[in-house]
């Protein structure tokens, strides 16, 4: 059935049919706003916009995976800060072209992952656009305070959990198909990229253990989210090409390129933080607890220094681009 001949309303009532309550939520879609119950007085709030041709291109993706992403994206936010997420507002601008199969399927994305992590869908909007955008407001609380950017020192550790650069290079194989020889590692890349695992508990294990001092997540480029953090805590940093992690995937196709995707490659999602060097072996010890690997990547320097990456000859590596900007960037 096309959107045209069910109407804004008919496809509101199918979402809610569609969408079981969240834990705590007294009203949820429906009314003039939602009424939800805080477990905590300390609320993060998030929002994130996903639009075509922007951020994802019909060709490639699906509605499945642009449902699941677009809630991963702002669940990363959440993760970054060391939080939990509880609840969230979805609004859509939809093309009148579009038939109700494609919102469906990609309502199913969205509640699979919010199945998985306890978020409930209490709201949005809905309105007809020449182009598809996606627009979620995600709330969820700080449990052990919230770990901003700004809590970096001269000396402290860089640390990235999981590896990095996959999700740009798997848009690459996307848009140019290339990899077909090595199916096993382009599927893996194209699913980091179209369905991006946002690092919740290592995020909140991190708050709760007062081990990171400064964190972001890395959906811009490592670089580019470094220089947030060392703009925000007024310091510089060097990062180690050589240790920084790649995945098997990575190195497989991208050989000798690896480090450039992972360096200012953006939307992996990974956590990018800072930590005290005498608290290493503590970091070590809870490792297993944190759901993903954690490798420590450079340190921390002088605001003087600015940003260095060190390559394999102990040099210091020009590298061009620093990662993504909206208005300098584009698909």
């Amino acid at each position: 059935m096309r959107l045209s001949e069910l109407g804004e309303f008919g496809l509101i009532e199918t979402i809610r049919k569609a969408t079981p309550n969240g834990q705590g939520v007294l009203l949820g879609i429906g009314d003039d706003a939602a009424w939800v119950r805080c477990s905590s007085n300390s609320t993060l709030i998030t929002s994130d916009l996903l639009i075509e041709g922007v951020h994802f291109d019909l060709q490639w993706a699906s509605f499945f995976t642009l449902g699941y992403k677009s809630l991963a994206v702002n669940l990363s936010d959440v993760a970054a800060m060391g939080g939990r997420p509880s609840y969230m507002v979805v609004s859509l601008g939809i093309p009148a072209g579009f038939s109700t199969e494609h919102i469906q399927e990609f309502y199913r994305g969205l509640q699979s992952l919010a199945s998985e992590t306890g978020v409930g869908l209490v709201g949005g909007d809905t309105s007809a656009s020449k182009r598809f955008f996606i627009s979620v407001c995600l709330l969820g609380h700080a449990r052990y305070g919230a770990i901003p950017r700004s809590g970096g020192k001269t000396d402290d550790d860089l640390y990235v959990t999981g590896t990095l650069g996959d999700s740009a290079l798997g848009l690459e194989l996307l848009k140019t198909g290339r990899g077909k020889e090595k199916r096993r590692h382009r599927a893996y890349l194209i699913s980091r990229h179209n369905c991006p695992t946002a690092r919740l508990k290592a995020g909140e294990i991190l708050a709760k253990e007062r081990l990171a001092k400064a964190m972001i997540d890395v959906s811009d480029g490592l670089l580019q989210d470094l220089g947030h953090i060392c703009k925000a805590s007024g310091i510089g940093a060097v990062v180690w090409q050589e240790q920084v992690p790649l995945s098997p995937a990575c190195r497989s196709i991208a050989a000798q390129k690896g480090f450039l995707y992972a360096l200012t490659g953006g939307e992996d999602y990974e956590l990018l933080f800072s930590s005290r060097p005498r608290d290493r072996r503590r970091l070590e010890r809870i490792q297993g607890q944190l759901g993903v690997p954690v490798t420590r990547i450079g340190k921390c320097q002088p605001s003087r220094e600015g940003i260095k990456v060190i390559g394999p000859n102990g040099k210091p590596t020009d590298i061009a681009a620093k990662g993504y900007d909206h208005f300098k960037n584009r698909l």
